[in-house]
């Protein structure tokens, strides 16, 4: 089955100008016209299509996406060099994830002192915030 340009905006979230620039950068090859030369993609380029979004998401830069496709496309000798390729992607991403959890476990933090303090300083403006070993003194 063939899927319209439209088909693919409309339901895998991605523009038609990222699916001609994935074109020209041969990242998303070979793709069909149909009669009226309009662009029409097979159910592998959709799978295809959705995997680029998802290497993209994570932050991996087009031209890392351009070698796995090369080496997706020489075939079975190429396994292990993916499989490694998608292994420290994955590292780093997952690094990533880490040091946004810790930001977010200190940004939680700094909320809490601010719930914790918000009823003594809205009483008192003179009251000596304090937050994270921090002192912000608040003077009218």
């Amino acid at each position: 089955m063939l899927y319209s340009m439209t088909y693919v905006v409309e339901n895998l979230n991605v523009s038609a100008k990222t699916l001609r620039f994935y074109e020209e950068q041969e990242i998303l090859p070979n793709i069909s016209r149909d009669e009226k030369g309009r662009r029409v993609y097979n159910e592998q380029q959709l799978d295809w299509i959705s995997f680029i979004r998802c290497l993209k998401e994570t932050g991996m830069p087009l031209s890392k996406i351009k070698d796995y496709k090369e080496l997706y496309e020489s075939g079975n000798s190429t396994f292990l060099q993916r499989e490694e390729m998608l292994m420290q992607h994955k590292l780093g991403v997952q690094k990533k994830i880490d040091e946004s959890f810790k930001h977010l476990e200190e940004i939680n933090y700094k909320i809490a002192m601010y719930e914790l303090q918000k009823e003594e300083v809205m009483k008192n403006p003179n009251y000596n915030f304090k937050c994270h070993g921090l002192e912000n003194k608040i003077v009218n």
